[in-house]
């Protein structure tokens, strides 16, 4: 993610800034990558804090819209965890619109979110038809630290379940075009294999004792929907933390040159091998604050090329080249 010039003065904003450090009201534009100190703001605003701008005074703003169904706010916290899962798919969306997804030049369908408390019994989160289910309660840093460890995942966040779930949607996307299935199934297997049947095996009896040389989790072997979208939020998560990274102005041998852009990059090796470079480094540097890696996972040659398949794909897919 970018850091912003303020609109009114010195200094810098961050992407989640409502207003500037002395305290003027600003919005943040995702077509023009910047922010503004002026409305029309977000009819959400005041009500979960968002901080885009709306195309009329009263609308919502592009990501809002997005979300035809909000959680019951009879539901303990159901708004202030509300509230933290638009931001996290702020940020997810507008990470996938430096590749051009679901922004005004992509003639597409955009994702329909359903965002949901939770009651007495679990929230499934999922994908279907281009509509993503939430669970709201997964920014509960109890109730994510419990289910991680019931689940044995490294790495839990409602960041990653956003760029999991629209990777689903991605993928139902790519779907419908006719040079992409034969590639897919080629790299990943064939996806018309019981899903519920491979989950319940998944869960039932683990994953396969050499996962590590072909998949980046477990969760990933279960079947090739879940391969898919375990891959293509990787590929995301080491973008954006390579994107941070250079926009914090920080600085690595294995970057190509000041200035570079790990969005415009064509090449996913090149990606994928700064990504990992950096990653390692920043994982040392959480361990000397006794705090967990940034990114606690490895990078097989198998997974590598699955990560490149999906980069392909996702630069050039949303303007269907």
């Amino acid at each position: 993610m970018r850091v912003f010039a303020n609109p009114v003065g010195g200094g810098s904003l961050w992407f989640d800034n409502l207003a500037t450090a002395d305290g003027t009201p600003v919005a943040y534009d995702p077509q023009a990558r910047a922010f503004l100190p002026m409305p029309p703001f977000c009819v959400n605003r005041d009500i979960i804090g968002c901080n885009w701008i709306a195309p009329e005074q009263g609308a919502f703003c592009r990501s809002c819209a997005m979300t035809a169904l909000a959680p019951d706010p009879s539901i303990p916290d159901a708004i202030p965890n509300w509230a933290k899962t638009e931001a996290a798919k702020r940020w997810a969306l507008d990470n996938l619109g430096r590749w051009h997804w679901f922004r005004p030049e992509d003639p597409g369908a955009r994702p329909v979110f359903h965002m949901l408390a939770e009651g007495p019994t679990p929230v499934p989160m999922g994908h279907a038809e281009g509509v993503v289910t939430i669970s709201v309660a997964e920014v509960d840093p109890v109730l994510v630290a419990a289910r991680r460890e019931a689940l044995e995942e490294p790495y839990r966040t409602m960041i990653g379940h956003m760029r999991h779930e629209i990777s689903h949607m991605l993928w139902w996307r790519l779907s419908l075009r006719e040079d992409f299935l034969d590639a897919f199934r080629a790299m990943f297997g064939d996806e018309r294999i019981d899903y519920r049947a491979s989950l319940q095996y998944y869960f039932e009896n683990g994953p396969p004792p050499e996962w590590r040389q072909h998949y980046l989790t477990t969760y990933a072997s279960a079947h090739p929907h879940e391969d898919w979208a375990e891959t293509a939020a990787h590929l995301l998560h080491l973008t954006d933390i390579t994107d941070s990274f250079v926009a914090a102005g920080l600085s690595l041998p294995q970057l190509p040159h000041a200035g570079w852009d790990p969005y415009s990059e064509p090449d996913p090796d090149r990606l994928i091998h700064v990504a990992a470079s950096l990653s390692v480094g920043v994982n040392h540097v959480n361990r000397s604050m006794g705090l967990p890696d940034l990114y606690p996972f490895v990078l097989s040659n198998h997974a590598r090329h699955k990560l490149a398949f999906v980069h392909d794909w996702l630069r050039r897919g949303a303007q269907g080249r």
